[in-house]
């Protein structure tokens, strides 16, 4: 039998899984917070402090966080930051 886990649950474990992070990015005066956990399971997040505006904020969204998510809670399907920084062009 399948356990259907509520959203509130299911977020509950994404706080958790960026609680691991939170240090790493408190460390560089950044932080990240959840906007939205859509019904289709989409993560939201907001990158925050000198992390959303760190040019190399890309890369510790899908290098770090994304992955720590995704990992943590496999029903996330997708997470993306809604104000992330494109990497400079060399």
């Amino acid at each position: 039998m399948r356990v259907i886990k509520t959203k509130a649950e299911i977020l509950a474990r994404i706080e958790m899984s960026l609680d691991t992070m939170r240090p790493y990015l408190k460390n560089d005066g950044g932080n990240v917070e959840v906007v939205e956990l859509t019904d289709d399971m989409n993560l939201k997040l907001r990158l925050l402090g000198n992390c959303g505006t760190c040019p190399q904020s890309i890369f510790t969204m899908k290098a770090g966080i994304e992955e720590a998510v995704l990992k943590s809670v496999p029903e996330v399907k997708n997470v993306e930051a809604v104000n992330l920084t494109e990497p400079p062009n060399f």
